[in-house]
């Protein structure tokens, strides 16, 4: 290889380099990001945990997980979503509608429950079986501070009150929890943020 050809290449590939660094250091490196999530399935009880950092405060992360009218911003999963009247001991309450398919079987589900709150560390959103598609439904986000962020604890216990096609139902079940939670992070940190979130 000639002299010229050799200088040639080394400067396409430094300024191959210089705009990945560019690129690189466009991000911003403290974005929510995930650390920790496992989903189990025992019987027709399923169990997700993961464990999440966000790059925004606690108080700014509570008002959005709090709100219901935003859940449907989360996730394509859940197609309406909303806050409802408190009950009759002043718990607030919340309604979602969610849609999911498994190969082509197709369903549509409905939970309508209250909230237990504990402003800003801790939300608990219990399911009303008698109102909702689910003989069990619970979610327990706890909010941590950690650094200039929030470390985002989050539970779910669900039990299904409808027919889960055998064998392949439970595991697009349990892979729709881990995939549709990682997704969501980014458009909860930017609701958080006050920004308008990724279009699904």
């Amino acid at each position: 290889m000639s002299a010229d050809r050799l200088r040639h290449r080394l400067r396409n590939l430094s300024g191959f380099l210089f705009g990945m660094a560019v690129l690189v250091l466009s991000f911003d490196l403290s974005a929510a990001e995930i650390r920790f999530i496992e989903v189990e399935r025992e019987d027709s009880l399923y169990r997700l945990k993961s464990i999440a950092w966000f790059d925004v405060n606690s108080e700014a992360l509570y008002e959005v997980l709090t709100d219901y009218e935003q859940f449907s911003r989360f996730t394509s999963a859940i197609v309406e979503s909303k806050n409802l009247d408190p009950d009759e001991k002043g718990r607030p309450r919340y309604y979602t509608r969610m849609e999911g398919c498994v190969l082509f079987w197709c369903k549509s589900f409905i939970r309508i429950g209250h909230l237990t709150l504990h402003p800003t560390s801790e939300i608990v959103a219990n399911t009303d079986p008698e109102e909702s598609d689910f003989k069990r439904s619970r979610e327990r986000w706890q909010l941590i501070r950690e650094g200039d962020g929030t470390l985002l604890v989050y539970e779910f216990e669900m039990v299904p009150d409808f027919w889960v096609p055998p064998v392949i139902g439970p595991f697009y079940i349990k892979r729709a929890l881990a995939s549709g939670g990682e997704r969501a992070l980014g458009r909860i940190e930017a609701l958080a943020r006050g920004e308008e979130p990724e279009p699904f």
